[in-house]
């Protein structure tokens, strides 16, 4: 790659996006530093593909700027943006062979042909597809078409590359396998990747920083365990990963941790909002956190509850259970080292393992 590949810091000022009373994106403040492979997450309709679009020129903001390098993008045509997009959809054409798909934006460059098929073997070679340039794209897999739609895009030397969901047409393990590829190109060209997925497995497998987005508006940004372990409101909680959650109210607080009383009882957990006694909250608690007791065994934090069935999920299973009136879930490994249980049971979790958050909007996803 040449220094002109070299990833490009991206920044939205205040930038906003309204057709006519609809108000797409809220005005947005966001930097994704050079070479950063950043993702934008969220629910269909959340406003995610707009800002792709606003990066893309395919869209000017109603209202701020948005910048790529230091230089404003309003009014700059796509064809000379330093970016490259990749569609959900492909877009190969289909009479061609391999290396001339990967070439076609060489040729409207004004390249020669023998200088355009040097540079898309090259490429080819990155996407470690050297040996399938001469095939046409019907004779390709998936995965395959995936990574000649990435060199593609690469030919033109973009400092950014925009990613469309690029891998929802694919089944579970080629979207795995693609996962770890994308992650490994960027790493090796160096390009700031903005990739837009409504998948929090890619974005979090892949990223090294995510913006959660609802309603047109980004909820948090930071790192996948900061999205994970940190969730800012309750939708994040409730969008990335599963979790339980039991609403109530503040009895009392002390260093850092409050004692909530919820429907189920009185519990102790993180209190990181510094949330204060008589006021409502939501207490989340991941399943892998909620433990199964032993008899006899005492816990911060009790609750009695009733087996409702067992899911089956590979490495480990889900335990739905029903207490107080509410389904509750628990992770247990699957090591076969003991039945499942079954019946009446008993939870437990640490105060330090749950938080207390504000009420707010959940996702229904």
């Amino acid at each position: 790659m040449t220094d002109q590949s070299t990833g490009k810091a991206i920044e939205f000022d205040r930038a906003s996006v309204r057709f006519g009373q609809f108000q797409a994106v809220q005005p947005t403040d966001l930097r994704i530093e050079p070479g950063e492979f950043f993702s934008i997450l969220g629910p269909s309709g959340c406003g995610k593909t707009t800002l792709l679009r606003l990066l893309s020129g395919f869209l000017d903001p109603t209202a701020g700027d948005v910048r790529i390098g230091g230089q404003s993008m309003v009014g700059i045509d796509p064809s000379i943006r330093p970016t490259a997009l990749i569609f959900q959809n492909l877009a190969l054409f289909p009479l061609m062979p391999i290396w001339e798909n990967v070439a076609f934006g060489l040729e409207m460059r004004g390249w020669s042909r023998a200088r355009r098929r040097d540079r898309a073997y090259e490429l080819l070679a990155t996407v470690a597809l050297s040996d399938h340039a001469e095939k046409m794209p019907a004779q390709l897999s998936g995965g395959q078409k995936q990574r000649v739609a990435i060199a593609r895009a690469l030919a033109v030397e973009p400092s950014v590359l925009l990613l469309d969901e690029p891998l929802s047409a694919l089944d579970l393990k080629l979207r795995q396998h693609m996962r770890a590829e994308l992650k490994q190109i960027q790493a090796r060209t160096g390009i700031t990747f903005v990739y837009i997925t409504h998948d929090q497995g890619e974005a979090l497998t892949m990223s090294d920083r995510v913006a959660v987005m609802n309603r047109g508006r980004i909820m948090q940004v930071g790192s996948p365990d900061d999205i994970y372990d940190r969730p800012a409101n309750a939708f994040v909680a409730t969008f990335v990963g599963e979790t339980n959650a039991l609403a109530g109210k503040l009895a009392s607080t002390a260093e850092g941790l409050a004692l909530m009383e919820t429907p189920l009882g009185g519990f102790r957990a993180a209190n990181p909002k510094g949330l204060r006694a008589g006021d409502e909250a939501i207490l989340f608690l991941r399943p892998e956190k909620l433990r199964l007791l032993a008899p006899g065994e005492a816990t911060e934090n009790h609750i009695p509850a009733r087996v409702l069935r067992r899911d089956m999920e590979g490495a480990w299973s889900t335990l739905v259970v029903e207490a107080g009136g509410q389904e509750l879930k628990l992770h247990l490994a699957h090591d076969g080292r003991e039945a499942p249980p079954s019946g009446e049971i008993a939870l437990g979790f640490s105060a330090t393992e749950a938080m207390i958050l504000p009420k707010g909007e959940m996702s229904d996803d």
